[in-house]
């Protein structure tokens, strides 16, 4: 097994606590599947949203799936001017026999914009 790290990010449709952990969750679970993780493989997880969402911890999301022995942390990305609004990013460790190259990153709805070249 070997130590990786997958980014992934999505938006939220509004600032509210439903639409952030809509949002979240679909992103988490969308990341397992497409590599193929359990979340007993997972190291630790850390969530940043950009300064227009304050209705919920996504991390609320991951624990709602469970995952109460994973380490999370929630951060607040640094505003920056022209940044996607409503935007939650992941950055997950985890340990896997697949390779650096073999990890998929994820990016879904309006946040497809920030990595074109890893959405699918």
């Amino acid at each position: 097994m070997s130590t990786r790290a997958l980014r992934g990010a999505t938006t939220a449709a509004e600032n509210t606590a439903e639409a952030i952990l809509d949002a979240a969750n679909e992103l988490l679970r969308a990341i397992l599947v497409a590599n193929e993780l359990a979340p007993a493989q997972i190291i630790s997880v850390l969530f940043t949203i950009t300064s227009d969402l304050d209705a919920a911890y996504p991390t609320r999301a991951a624990r709602e799936l469970g995952w109460t022995e994973i380490p999370l942390l929630d951060a607040q990305q640094p505003k920056i001017q022209g940044d996607l609004p409503r935007c939650l990013r992941v950055l997950i460790h985890c340990e896997t026999e697949r390779g650096a190259h073999e990890m998929k990153h994820i990016y879904l709805r309006e946040a497809k914009k920030l990595r074109p070249d890893l959405a699918a």
